[in-house]
């Protein structure tokens, strides 16, 4: 009967309806093609060999697609913290948020916040610049991303080549590649300075479109939600609502689903069909604001 749940997840099927309710709002990775190959080149990127120009990656998307949960993932397979043999600390990997708008200064400080680095907020850029190349240095950092990359198009255009620069600094410098994660209009900031752009492999994470590929990440989606009757979420009809509903925006779908979940759970029917996605339409991705009843 369980079948249809992932095997290390069947024992949730034995939980109450609120608890299984909450067992999906836990964080929960489900991988498909696309988002593999991206960690694979990130990957990648951590062991090419030092040298003073280092390949970099842009990974742009509209908001809410899934970019931050791929460099989540890469982090938590390839930048766990340790310990070496001679005793330092070792951090593979650091993510970091960029500065609400285009600041050398605050850039530095969102470096060592991500850290935990102490700090002086009134030291002069200098300073802080000369502190962050020491810890990535210090840490063996091999890769440093920047998510909300986008930010940096807020400002002027001389913070902005300030900030651009600093970036390009700390590659040379350090011969660390460095991955920026944003929308699509993140790829602006790279046209700031032909030299920006030539640093940069732009990857972009489309929303999805109604194909075989769709019908197989809710065929990995249904695995995970514990429901105790078979939806076939994977099935042509299923399939054309959910997207439909969702825009083929993945955090849209993933919201859609759980919601879609909770009702199946909540009215005792144990699967989600035409009639329970319909009820939820009104999640429908809006550029305005998206008013519920509670």
């Amino acid at each position: 009967m369980s079948t249809h749940l992932h095997p290390d997840l069947r024992y949730v099927l034995g939980l109450s309806a609120e608890e299984r309710i909450a067992f999906m709002d836990q964080p929960r990775w489900i991988g498909y093609p696309l988002a593999n190959r991206i960690i694979e080149a990130m990957r990648g990127l951590m062991e090419k060999p030092s040298r003073p120009r280092m390949p970099n990656l842009l990974i742009v998307g509209e908001s809410n697609n899934g970019k931050t949960t791929i460099v989540q993932r890469l982090s938590k397979l390839h930048g766990q913290g340790y310990v070496n043999e001679d005793a330092d600390p070792v951090k593979p990997v650091i993510v970091t948020q960029s500065p609400p708008s285009a600041d050398e200064k605050g850039l530095y400080i969102a470096i060592l916040e991500s850290f935990w680095a102490p700090y002086r907020p009134t030291d002069p850029v200098s300073k802080l610049r000369y502190q962050v190349i020491h810890q990535l240095r210090a840490c063996h950092t091999r890769l440093l991303i920047i998510d909300e990359f986008h930010s940096l198009l807020t400002g002027g255009a001389v913070k902005q080549r300030e900030t651009m620069n600093a970036i390009k600094l700390l590659c040379n410098e350090l011969m660390l590649p460095i991955v920026g994660v944003g929308t699509r209009d993140a790829v602006r900031v790279l046209h700031s300075d032909p030299q920006h752009a030539s640093r940069f492999d732009v990857v972009t994470l489309p929303a999805w479109t109604l194909t075989e590929d769709f019908q197989k990440l809710l065929a990995g989606f249904e695995k995970t939600l514990p429901l105790k009757q078979v939806s076939q979420l994977h099935k042509p009809e299923l399939a054309f609502s959910l997207h439909a509903v969702s825009g083929g925006n993945l955090g849209d779908l993933h919201r859609l689903l759980i919601e879609c979940a909770n009702e199946a759970i909540l009215s005792g029917k144990e699967r989600i069909d035409g009639d329970i996605i319909q009820s939820k339409a009104w999640l429908r991705p809006t550029r305005g604001i998206r008013e519920v009843t509670l």
